[in-house]
C-alpha cells in the first residue's frame, strides 16, 4: 500500500480519508476496500521514512486534520517503482512445494492435493465471475483487474491439469 499512497499523493496532497476514497474510486469493486487504520499507519511510516510530510490543517468545528504531501525523496522512490518491471512467474510456487514434499512425508496424496487445489481455484473463479457480473460496464479499471485475475486463475487451472498428467 506504501507505493499506492505515494502515487496518489504525487497527484495531489490529501488526508487519509481522501486517500481511502481515491483508492476505492480508482479501482472500483475489484479492489478490496482499504482499512483506514492501515492507511494512517502506512502514512506514519512514510513520514518517518521521509517520503511524505504531514501538515496540520485547522478546521472549524472539528479537530485539525493532517494533510500529506509527497517529498522529493518520495517522488524518487515512486519513480523507481514505476520504472522497475514487475515480478514475473513464480518459480517457487507454494502449492508446488506442497505437491512435491507432502507425499514424501506420507501426510498427503498428490491427487488429493491437486483435487483440493482445483476446487479452491474453481471457487475463486466463481467468485470472480460473480464480481464481474456485479461490476458496472463503465468501470473499465475494475473489469480489467477482474479479467486479469481470471486469466491468471485459468492458467493455474491449466497448470494443475499438467501436474496431474505428469505426476499421476
Amino acid at each position: 500500500m506504501r507505493l499506492h499512497l505515494l502515487a496518489l499523493l504525487a497527484k495531489e496532497p490529501a488526508h487519509g480519508y481522501e486517500l481511502k476514497q481515491a483508492l476505492e474510486q480508482t479501482f472500483g469493486s475489484a479492489y478490496p476496500s482499504p482499512n483506514i487504520g492501515q492507511i494512517y499507519v502506512t502514512l506514519g511510516r512514510l513520514e518517518k521514512d521521509g517520503l511524505v510530510r504531514a501538515v496540520d490543517v485547522e478546521q472549524s468545528n472539528r479537530p485539525n486534520k493532517k494533510v500529506y504531501y509527497l517529498t522529493a525523496k518520495g517522488r524518487d522512490v515512486l519513480t523507481l517503482w514505476v520504472d522497475e518491471p514487475t515480478e514475473g512467474p513464480r518459480v517457487r510456487d507454494e502449492f508446488f512445494m506442497k505437491l512435491v514434499l507432502a507425499p514424501l512425508t506420507g501426510i498427503a496424496d498428490r491427487m488429493a492435493l491437486i483435487s483440493r487445489q482445483r476446487r479452491h481455484y474453481l471457487s475463486l473463479m466463481s467468485d470472480l465471475n460473480d464480481l464481474l457480473a456485479r461490476t458496472a460496464p463503465t468501470d473499465r479499471v475494475a473489469i480489467l483487474l477482474i479479467e486479469g485475475a481470471m486469466l491468471h486463475l485459468q492458467a493455474d487451472l491449466d497448470w494443475l491439469e499438467r501436474c496431474q498428467e505428469d505426476l499421476a
